[in-house]
C-alpha cells in the first residue's frame, strides 16, 4: 500500500520561504508522476505543479510560475516543492499526489487524474 507523508509545512512572512518535502513507501514512485495541490479554507483544491517521472517536464499553475520549483529525488522516493517570495494567497494545506501515469500530460491540473494522496501540511504566510 502506498503512503505519502508531507512535511516542511509552517507560517512565514510574506517574501519568506519553505521546502516542502513528501516521503513515499510502497509504491513506484519512479514510475509515477507526482504533483502538489493546495486548498485554501472555503475554496476548492487546485493544482500547483507537477513533475513527470524522470523530472521533466515540469508543469506549473500561473500563480507560482517563477516563484516555486517542484523536484524529485527517485533514490529516495521524495517530492520535493521548493516556494520563495511567498504570499498570503498562497495560504492553504498542501497535498502531494501520485499520478496514475508516469507523465503529467495535459491535464495535469485535475484532481481526478491522481491516485493516491497524502494528509497534507499546512503552509501560512503572513502580510
Amino acid at each position: 500500500q502506498v503512503q505519502m507523508v508531507e512535511s516542511g509545512g509552517d507560517s512565514v512572512q510574506a517574501g519568506g520561504s519553505l521546502r516542502l518535502s513528501c516521503t513515499t513507501s510502497g509504491g513506484a514512485f519512479d514510475r509515477t508522476a507526482m504533483a502538489w495541490f493546495r486548498q485554501a479554507p472555503g475554496k476548492e483544491r487546485e493544482a500547483v505543479s507537477c513533475i513527470s517521472y524522470g523530472g521533466a517536464p515540469t508543469y506549473y499553475e500561473d500563480s507560482v510560475k517563477g516563484r516555486f520549483t517542484i523536484s524529485r529525488d527517485n533514490a529516495k522516493s521524495t517530492l520535493y516543492l521548493q516556494m520563495s517570495s511567498l504570499k498570503p494567497d498562497d495560504t492553504a494545506m498542501y497535498f502531494c499526489a501520485a499520478r496514475t501515469s508516469g507523465s503529467c500530460g495535459g491535464s495535469w491540473y485535475f484532481a481526478s487524474g491522481y491516485s493516491t494522496w497524502g494528509q497534507g501540511t499546512q503552509v501560512t504566510v503572513s502580510s
